[in-house]
C-alpha cells in the first residue's frame, strides 16, 4: 500500500502461527473506532500516535509501545503533520496466556494494564522480531517475541478487572449483538431490533454503548471487516466477501477494510497468500519499501543499551536477551 507517503505491510509468518505483523508508516490515515480479536503490540519508531482508549486519548512517540487489550474499542492517528512509522506484532490471546503462565506470576486471564508504556528496550525486541521474520529466522522471530510479550507482562500486565454483574442493559445488549451476529448482511433499522427487544431506541443505543464501547452500527461494520478477513484468508475474492458480509460492494469493504485494518483487502489478502504457499515467495531480508527508506534508521531504533549488556543487543537477531525482565 503507497499513498501520499504512507507504506504498510499487514502480514503472517507461517512459523509464528496466530500472530499478524504490520511495519507501516502512515501520515493522514485515521483509524475509525474499532477492535482486534488478539493483542496489539506497536512499538513507535518514528512521530506520535494519538489513539482514543479509556475514554481518553493516548500518546505515544518513539519508543513507546501501543499496547491494547483483545476486544478494546480505539481509535488512531498521527499527532503531528509529519506522521509516525511504527512495527506491531499481534500475538492471539492463547499465546500470551501460555507466555503468561510461563514466565510470570499473573494467574487468570493476562492483560495490559497501561495502553502505552514507555519502554526502548522492549520497543527494540518488537523491531527485532520484524527484522527476524524477514530475514526468514523462525528460531530467532518466536524467541523475541516470548521475550518482549513476558518483559510486557512484568512491566505492565495484570489481570484485567472482574466484570460487574450484568445489568438488564448489559443483557439487552448483548441479545442485540446476537441478532446483529446473525443477520450481519442484512441487519434490522435500531428502531425495529428496539421494538424486538422490548425497549426503546435510545435505550437500546445507550446500553449497546455502555457494553461495547461503540454505537450498534459501528460494531457491526468492525463485524463484517473481522469476517470479510477471516473470509479472504480462506481464499474468497474481496468482492464476494464484501457481499458475503453484507456490504455494498468491494469499494465499500474497501473502504471500511482500510480504516479498520490499515491496508486494502487485496493487499491484506497476497500476503496471506504468500503465507499458505511460501514456495511463492522468495525470502528477502527486508520488504523493499523498508530497505529504501529506513535502512539507517535502525540504529536509532534500537533500544539505550542498559548497563547489563546482553547478547541481543550485538545487532543479530539471533541472540536473544539473556534476562527478559531487564
Amino acid at each position: 500500500m503507497a499513498s501520499s507517503g504512507e507504506r504498510a505491510r499487514h502480514w503472517q509468518y507461517a512459523e509464528l502461527p496466530g500472530v499478524d505483523l504490520l511495519r507501516a508508516r502512515y501520515v493522514g490515515k485515521r483509524f475509525v473506532r474499532h477492535t482486534h480479536e488478539n493483542f496489539v503490540i506497536a512499538a513507535i519508531a518514528d512521530g506520535v500516535e494519538v489513539f482514543h482508549h479509556g475514554g481518553a486519548d493516548q500518546y505515544a512517540g518513539p519508543g513507546a509501545l501501543a499496547l491494547i487489550n483483545p476486544d478494546t474499542p480505539h481509535t488512531g492517528r498521527a499527532g503531528g503533520p509529519e506522521g509516525w512509522r511504527y512495527g506491531a506484532v499481534y500475538p492471539s490471546p492463547e499465546l500470551v496466556a501460555e507466555i503468561a503462565a510461563e514466565t510470570t506470576l499473573i494467574r487468570g486471564t493476562p492483560g495490559f494494564r497501561n495502553p502505552v508504556l514507555d519502554d526502548p528496550y522492549a520497543a527494540g525486541l518488537v523491531h527485532q522480531v520484524l527484522r527476524a521474520v524477514d530475514e526468514g529466522n523462525a528460531l530467532a522471530a518466536d524467541t523475541l517475541l516470548r521475550v518482549a510479550v513476558t518483559r510486557l507482562l512484568r512491566l505492565n500486565g495484570g489481570t484485567p478487572p472482574r466484570r460487574a454483574v450484568r445489568t438488564a442493559g448489559a443483557r439487552m445488549a448483548a441479545r442485540a449483538r446476537a441478532v446483529l451476529e446473525e443477520r450481519m448482511a442484512e441487519p434490522p433499522t435500531l428502531q425495529r431490533l428496539a421494538e424486538d427487544l422490548g425497549t426503546s431506541p435510545f435505550a437500546l443505543l445507550r446500553a449497546f454503548r455502555e457494553t461495547y464501547g461503540m454505537p450498534p452500527h459501528a460494531w457491526l461494520t468492525d463485524a463484517r471487516v473481522r469476517g470479510a478477513r477471516r473470509l479472504l484468508d480462506a481464499g474468497s475474492t474481496p468482492a464476494e466477501a464484501a457481499v458475503a458480509v453484507g456490504f455494498t460492494d468491494q469499494p465499500h469493504l474497501n473502504r471500511h477494510f482500510g480504516r479498520i485494518v490499515g491496508v486494502p483487502p487485496g493487499a491484506y489478502q497476497r500476503e496471506r497468500k504468500n503465507v499458505q504457499d511460501p514456495r511463492g515467495r522468495v525470502p528477502v531480508r527486508s520488504d523493499a519499501w523498508h530497505n529504501r527508506q529506513h535502512q539507517q534508521t535502525y540504529v536509532r531504533e534500537s533500544p539505550t543499551r542498559p548497563s547489563s549488556e546482553t547478547p541481543w543487543e550485538s545487532g543479530s537477531p539471533s541472540d536473544c536477551p539473556a534476562s527478559p525482565s531487564g
